[in-house]
C-alpha cells in the first residue's frame, strides 16, 4: 500500500529532514514551512518514526480539500477512506489547528470532523455507536488557507522525546535542534566536538547518536506499534534489529561536555549512559570562559544561556564578551554558537561567516557559524 506521509519539524528543520528522508529512500512531494510530505509504505509508517532525527512527528495524510464552510469540511472529511484504518471498535480523537482560514474555531472544526468520521464509519460498518476501546487513532486535522488537510498521527508522544532524557536542566534544549545543530556544524571521526555549555548533554549526546549511526527512536514506542497496517507488531520488530545491525561501534568519534555546574554534569552523565552513548562522551567541569585549545582539530559547538530565567540581561552580555575572547583564542577552530541574543556579534565580538535562523520550540534563535580561521 502506498501511503501519502507527513513529517512535521521545527521552522528552520525543513532542509535536513527533507535529506534524511531522501536518505532513507521515500520520495518527497511537497514542503511548507515545518512540514515535508512524502510517499512510503506500512514500513515507512514505523522507519520514519525510528529514524528522522528531526522530525517532531509522523502522519498519515487521508486527503487535502479546500473547507470554506464546516459543509465543506464534512463533505470532505466523510469522504476519505476512514475504515481503511479504524475499526469498529478502535477510538478516534480529533485535534487539529487552523491558520489564515474562514474556519477559525477549533472547537468547531473538531466537532465537525468527528461528525463526519463517525457518519463515514457508521455506513461503512453498519453501526451506530462506537465504544472506542480497542487502538487509538488520533485524527488531526490542519486547515491553512483554507485548504484542509486530514491526517492520523502515528508518533504518539512527540519524536523529540527520545527516551533518554528522564531529567533535564532550567532551560532545556529540545533533541531535534540539538541534532540540528550539530549535523550542521559538520561532525567528523577525526575532528572533536565540544560543547562547553552542555548543560543536560543533549547536543553531545545527539551528535554522538548521529556518529554512531544509532536510530534516534530506538528506546521508545510509537502509537503506529499497535496499529494493524503494521502487522501486529511484526514490521516494528523487523526494522528494531535491522537498526540495533546497523550501529557502528568502531566509530573513533568523541565528544566533551563541560559545564561549570557540576549537578548538571551528572545528570548529563546518566542521559548519556541512558542513550548508549556514555562511552563517547567525556563530561566534565569547567569554565567556557577560561578553556583552552588542544593540540588537535576540533570544533565548538553550544547552546549558552539567553533566556532570563539563567541570567539578567547584563550578565547575559558579559558572557557573551568573555566567550568571545575566549573561543578566538581557538582558532583555527571552528564555532557554532545558538542564542536567541538580537545583539550577539557585537558582544562576542565578530561578525559571523555565516547565520542560520532556527526555533527553539516557539524561540525564535540564531546558529552563529565561525569556520574561517582568524586572521592574523
Amino acid at each position: 500500500m502506498t501511503l501519502e506521509l507527513v513529517a512535521t519539524c521545527l521552522f528552520g528543520l525543513e532542509k535536513l529532514l527533507g535529506e534524511e528522508i531522501d536518505a532513507l529512500g521515500y520520495k518527497r512531494t511537497d514542503t511548507m514551512d515545518g512540514r515535508v510530505t512524502f510517499l512510503g509504505d506500512e514500513r515507512a509508517v514505523f522507519a520514519a518514526n525510528l529514524h528522522l532525527r528531526f522530525a517532531e512527528r509522523v502522519f498519515i495524510k487521508l486527503g487535502a480539500f479546500r473547507a470554506e464552510s464546516f459543509d465543506d469540511l464534512f463533505e470532505g472529511t466523510k469522504a476519505l477512506p476512514w475504515e481503511s484504518f479504524i475499526g469498529k471498535e478502535d477510538a478516534f480523537p480529533v485535534k487539529g489547528h487552523a491558520i489564515k482560514s474562514k474556519l477559525f474555531s477549533v472547537p468547531d472544526c473538531q466537532s465537525i470532523v468527528k461528525k463526519a468520521v463517525v457518519q463515514r464509519l457508521s455506513e461503512s460498518y453498519g453501526i451506530r455507536w462506537f465504544n472506542e476501546e480497542k487502538i487509538k487513532y488520533q485524527i488531526e486535522f490542519f486547515i491553512f488557507k483554507d485548504v484542509a488537510t486530514l491526517m492520523i498521527d502515528t508518533s504518539g508522544t512527540a519524536l523529540h522525546k527520545r527516551g533518554y532524557r528522564a531529567v533535564a536542566g532550567a532551560a532545556p534544549l529540545r533533541e531535534t535542534l540539538a541534532a540540528a545543530i550539530a549535523a550542521i556544524s559538520r561532525p567528523r571521526e577525526d575532528v572533536l566536538l565540544w560543547d562547553p555549555f552542555c548543560g543536560s548533554g543533549t547536543i553531545a549526546i545527539e551528535c554522538a547518536m548521529m556518529m554512531t549511526n544509532q536510530a534516534p527512536g530506538l528506546d521508545r514506542s510509537f502509537a503506529c506499534e499497535s496499529f494493524d497496517i503494521l502487522g501486529d507488531g511484526k514490521i516494528a520488530k523487523e526494522e528494531r534489529a535491522k537498526a540495533l545491525s546497523q550501529i557502528k561501534h568502531d566509530s573513533a568519534f568523541e565528544a566533551y561536555a563541560s559545564d561549570i555546574d557540576p549537578q548538571i554534569l551528572e545528570i548529563a552523565r546518566e542521559n548519556a549512559e541512558q542513550a548508549g552513548v556514555g562511552d563517547r562522551i567525556r563530561f566534565f567541569e569547567a569554565d567556557a570562559r577560561k578553556i583552552e585549545k588542544l593540540d588537535r582539530r576540533g570544533t565548538i559547538v553550544c547552546n549558552p544561556p539567553y533566556g532570563e530565567r539563567l541570567m539578567t540581561p547584563r550578565e547575559i552580555e558579559r558572557l557573551y564578551r568573555e566567550i568571545g575572547e575566549a573561543f578566538s583564542r581557538l582558532s583555527p577552530w571552528q564555532v557554532y554558537i545558538l542564542t536567541s541574543s538580537e545583539n550577539f556579534q557585537s558582544c562576542y565580538g565578530k561578525r559571523a561567516d555565516k547565520i542560520r535562523k532556527l526555533y527553539n520550540g516557539m524561540i525564535p534563535c540564531s546558529l552563529y557559524q565561525y569556520f574561517k580561521p582568524n586572521s592574523k
